[in-house]
């Protein structure tokens, strides 16, 4: 039978220690057509292994073949740059093992290459393809963890050492590019120290802490010097905690623990409970990434970790250098860097928009002229803001949202998936009525759920929770849960988001059961009295 791939001809570059298993896959595909690699030893072992397939050690020669559509390169990290951009202007799509590339500004410029001669960019982070980790993002995503709280992940062996590159570039690039897909936010800081006994200037040891905005933790090990091999990540969220150890058989791969932590007389107490195995598809994850290279090659669908992903794992791994190197913390993305923000190619900004440090706006996304962003907030696909549109920070805007102008939020905002702002009441498209706009003010910290529609000139009170789908035509006061169409309140809910035990009106006191907050209810109105120690 022919292979499904056998359309598609892809040449490797470089098929020594990482690079004879993209071979190996690419040729159990179909769609290996060539292999470079200057080394006549190699040549010679590729030419026994595949003497269907042309070998060489140039790689002009692969570049100026027409049937080759893409390349994957798997060289010295020093070399990724120049080799991405001579592939991409030969008309070829790449792939490329990590890191991208070295600079910063040569991957933006690379990026921004890739979109505008419309060729696929793909780094090579392998994890990405691997079933267990797909299935614990599709857990995080799904609220089955609840809130993450702190990340951990250990990337330790006595395996090849390298003189080349130190230990943090060998094995975190893995790491990193994990802990930033799950959380969906980049660091605010980050800190590393490393020890180095092999060589005077490359370390075989690095502790790195990233800290982000989220408030959530994350701690990455790594080292070439450890008695014995362990690949493992711990997700710990406030319902459950999550392990993977890649190093376990398939079965044991990935697995949850529900343990929780229960207040009892303003006193937490640790609950534990057995862990429970998540089965998922034995699958090879580098046969998994071939595959992905080969379909977004057919259908020209930009790739699971594109250049995009690649720069912001980049840009965390130079901060972590730069921390081993000073001994001190680096910010990501702050003051004193190109650029403070990211911003997706395919997405549009308008002329004078501001935009806070560490925010960013993803595909399709419309920013219009006159409008403010703070910091750290991350809009989501396929969301126009303004004009003259107001967005405090730390706001979450999901896709397929319009923010009009005349619709502030302040700051700690969520904006769940497809839900609606309006700005005038009785809106024609025959007569012009913006002079008759409804500004529309939701306050700190309140969350808008997917699908609802909130009316404009009304406004949402601290901390209010509008349900998915709930229609708001009037004001809704701070704490409130709402749901229905029209909207009606059934309860109030803490500022971490959990329902609380107290009557609509009245007199009542009660205690958020996860972060033991007191809150306190007179008539119709919830405050929380430890706001101001939190």
């Amino acid at each position: 039978m022919q292979p499904i791939y056998s359309n598609h001809k892809i040449v490797v570059i470089g098929a020594g220690y990482w690079g004879k298993n993209l071979v190996r896959n690419f040729h159990a595909l179909g769609a290996l057509g060539m292999i470079v690699d200057p080394s006549p030893h190699i040549q010679e072992r590729m030419t026994q292994d595949y003497p269907e397939v042309k070998v060489t050690g140039s790689y002009a020669e692969a570049l100026n073949d027409s049937e080759i559509s893409g390349v994957a390169i798997a060289t010295p990290a020093e070399t990724h740059g120049t080799m991405i951009r001579e592939a991409i202007l030969a008309g070829k799509d790449v792939y490329v093992e990590k890191p991208l590339c070295l600079s910063e500004s040569e991957g933006k410029e690379l990026i921004h290459l890739a979109s505008e001669k419309k060729r696929i960019l793909m780094v090579g982070h392998l994890l990405w393809y691997h079933p267990a980790l797909l299935k614990l993002k599709e857990l995080v995503q799904q609220g089955e963890l609840g809130r993450i709280r702190y990340i951990y992940s250990n990337r330790l062996n006595m395996g090849k050492l390298r003189s080349e590159e130190n230990v943090l570039w060998s094995f975190a690039p893995h790491d990193v590019s994990v802990i930033l897909g799950l959380l969906e936010e980049m660091p605010e800081s980050v800190h590393a120290q490393g020890g180095n006994y092999l060589h005077q200037k490359i370390a075989d040891v690095t502790v790195t802490l990233l800290t982000f905005a989220s408030g959530v933790k994350a701690h990455i090990f790594v080292s070439w010097l450890h008695p014995f091999k362990e690949q493992k990540l711990v997700v710990v969220g406030d319902r459950k905690m999550a392990v993977f150890d890649d190093t376990a058989s398939w079965e044991q791969k990935l697995v949850l623990y529900p343990h929780q932590v229960e207040w009892r007389n303003n006193s937490p107490m640790a609950i534990k409970a057995k862990g429970e195995a998540i089965p998922v598809t034995q699958e090879e994850p580098l046969r998994c990434e071939c595959e992905h290279f080969l379909d977004s090659i057919g259908t020209r669908k930009p790739a699971r970790t594109g250049g995009d992903e690649g720069l912001r794992v980049l840009q965390v791994l130079n901060g972590c250098q730069e921390s081993l190197e000073s001994g001190k913390s680096q910010i990501i993305g702050g003051p004193g860097k190109d650029d403070n923000f990211f911003i997706h190619p395919s997405a549009i900004i308008d002329k004078d928009v501001e935009i806070g440090t560490g925010s960013k706006v993803w595909h399709f996304s419309h920013i219009l002229a006159g409008t403010t962003i703070g910091e750290n907030c991350n809009i989501g696909q396929n969301v126009v803001i303004g004009p003259r549109g107001r967005v405090g920070k730390g706001c979450k805007i999901q896709n397929n949202i319009s923010l009009y102008e005349g619709v502030i939020l302040e700051d700690y905002v969520f904006c769940g998936p497809s839900m609606v702002f309006t700005n005038v009441f009785n809106p024609r498209a025959e007569f012009r009525k913006m002079d008759q706009l409804r500004p529309t003010l939701v306050k700190q910290g309140a969350t808008l759920g997917a699908n609802c529609t909130i009316v404009c000139g009304v406004t949402i009170g601290e901390y209010a929770f509008i349900g998915a789908g709930a229609v708001i035509p009037r004001d809704v006061p701070a704490h409130a849960l709402m749901v229905g169409n029209p909207a009606r309140q059934i309860g109030w809910m803490s500022r971490y988001g959990e329902r609380l035990d107290l009557p609509l009106e009245g007199e009542g006191k009660a205690i958020c059961p996860v972060t033991g907050e007191r809150y306190h209810l007179q008539g119709s109105v919830c405050y929380c009295e430890d706001a101001e120690n939190v």
